[in-house]
């Protein structure tokens, strides 16, 4: 006969009702499971693409200083332009594919990353759990957000590092391509630019979600005030730092790489027009040809930094207010 006892129900030890941080946080890397992957995989094809491009142009210089056709002379010379046209591939595919894609990434992690992480919470009912749990919402809220926000912290860094260092090395300082910093495609993707608008992007899906609580309808009104931001960033950076007003002897050429904002030239009496007006409107403007200077209005090319720190300081003191907002709503 048996003497196996069961234990008594009443006493027997049961999982706890909560998981608690450590639960709540493997919780939210399983939800964030497909964004995590899908950011990994796309750095990881990027940075396969940028380290492509270094080598091969790097290749490239190396033959052609071996061959005596790295001077601007010699690229005339047909020997030399075959040595020297495969660097067309590379520079090419990095400026008008990867710095185009790099824009586009902050709109799409405010539409696919952040728009969805509390708007599908609401939409799905799921939001009302959080009130049963021995985790307050505002440790829900911190912990829902560190996955993707390092996970996008972390991406765009790393992306940003590359892409300026690629420019930096084998663009600017390479034998072929001319891209100066401030160009429409060029300046977002580099520097700070790429990390504080992947962030800004993030926080403003997040509050957005917050406030529509319908999946479809918060990630198109993320794309459209991303998209509207990155309109009104660009419009106001130019006046982000003082701009060089330079008046110089006519035929002065401006700064290499530098944002020409306007130029033109000095009259006689003082006053200046503009070279658009001496062009097309020569017959109303006949002192044009009695010009006694230039004038021009620029960011020279070492301005790109202290714009770019001013615009990042501008989208992270925004990222933390839209935050702050979702936070004080999550309590209320």
């Amino acid at each position: 006969m048996s003497t196996t006892v069961l234990p008594d129900r009443a006493t027997a030890p049961t999982a706890a009702a909560t998981p608690g941080l450590r639960g709540l946080l493997w919780l939210t890397l399983r939800q964030n499971r497909v964004v995590l992957l899908v950011l990994g995989a796309l750095l990881l094809v990027a940075v396969a693409d940028l380290l492509w491009i270094h080598v091969l142009c790097r290749r490239i210089v190396d033959e052609l200083q071996r061959t005596g056709c790295d001077s601007p002379e010699a690229r005339s010379d047909a020997g030399c332009w075959t040595v020297y046209e495969p660097i067309h591939s590379p520079t090419f595919w990095f400026v008008q594919v990867l710095q185009p894609a790099v824009t586009a990434v902050p709109l799409l992690i405010g539409v696919f990353v952040g728009a969805p992480l509390l708007a599908q919470e609401y939409e799905r009912g799921t939001i009302r759990l959080i009130r049963a749990q021995s985790v307050s919402p505002i440790r829900w809220l911190a912990v829902r957000l560190a996955v993707p926000g390092l996970a996008v912290l972390a991406a765009s860094g790393v992306l940003a590092v590359l892409m300026t260092w690629v420019w930096w090395t084998d663009i600017v300082h390479g034998p072929y391509a001319f891209d100066p910093p401030f160009q429409f495609f060029t300046y977002p993707a580099l520097g700070l630019a790429p990390i504080a608008w992947s962030l800004f992007a993030l926080g403003l899906g997040v509050l957005v979600g917050q406030l529509v609580r319908r999946l479809v309808p918060a990630m198109f009104l993320t794309g459209a005030l991303v998209a509207a931001a990155h309109g009104l960033v660009r419009w106001a950076r130019p006046y982000l730092y003082p701009i060089v007003d330079q008046v110089a002897a006519v035929g002065t050429p401006q700064p290499t790489n530098a944002w020409l904002l306007g130029r033109g030239i000095v009259l006689p009496d003082g006053t200046r027009a503009s070279t658009d007006t001496c062009l097309f409107s020569f017959h109303t403007v006949p002192s044009c040809e009695a010009a006694t200077a230039s004038w021009a209005r620029f960011h020279p090319a070492d301005h790109l930094l202290p714009i770019q720190l001013v615009e990042a300081g501008i989208l992270l003191t925004l990222t933390a207010l839209l935050l702050l907002a979702a936070f004080r709503r999550i309590r209320a």
